[in-house]
């Protein structure tokens, strides 16, 4: 629970800030990149779950990446006014990346992922 916890505040910051940053992220209104960022806070915490463990760590950031740009890229379609372009997209699904990877680390490291009981034959 810590977890989602922590991406609901890190991911809107990160989309946030990449809009800031990056000239090819334009949202048209302030709470535009807070509700991208809260959308994208949910898929990371489910994608979290059902696979990041110590052997899956990489897989599951490059997993976070993909889908982070996807979502930027088309999620920023439903909202009016906003210009985000693909590279864009990829600029900021690398920014939230790069957050997972500490993230990741973090949860891990402090053995807050909840992991599923294995079945014993």
């Amino acid at each position: 629970m810590s977890g989602l916890i922590v991406k609901l505040i890190v991911c809107p910051i990160a989309v946030y800030i990449a809009s800031w940053i990056f000239p090819n992220v334009d949202f048209g209104y302030w709470y535009q990149p807070i509700i991208l960022g809260v959308v994208l806070a949910f898929v990371g915490y489910f994608m979290e779950r059902a696979m990041l463990r110590e052997e899956t760590n990489w897989l599951s950031v490059g997993m976070d990446f993909i889908a982070s740009t996807l979502i930027v890229y088309f999620g920023a379609m439903l909202f009016a006014d906003t210009a985000v372009t693909f590279f864009g997209a990829i600029l900021t699904g690398a920014l939230l990346a790069v957050t997972e990877i500490f993230q990741h680390n973090w949860l891990l490291s402090h053995d807050r992922i909840e992991k599923e009981e294995t079945v014993r034959e």
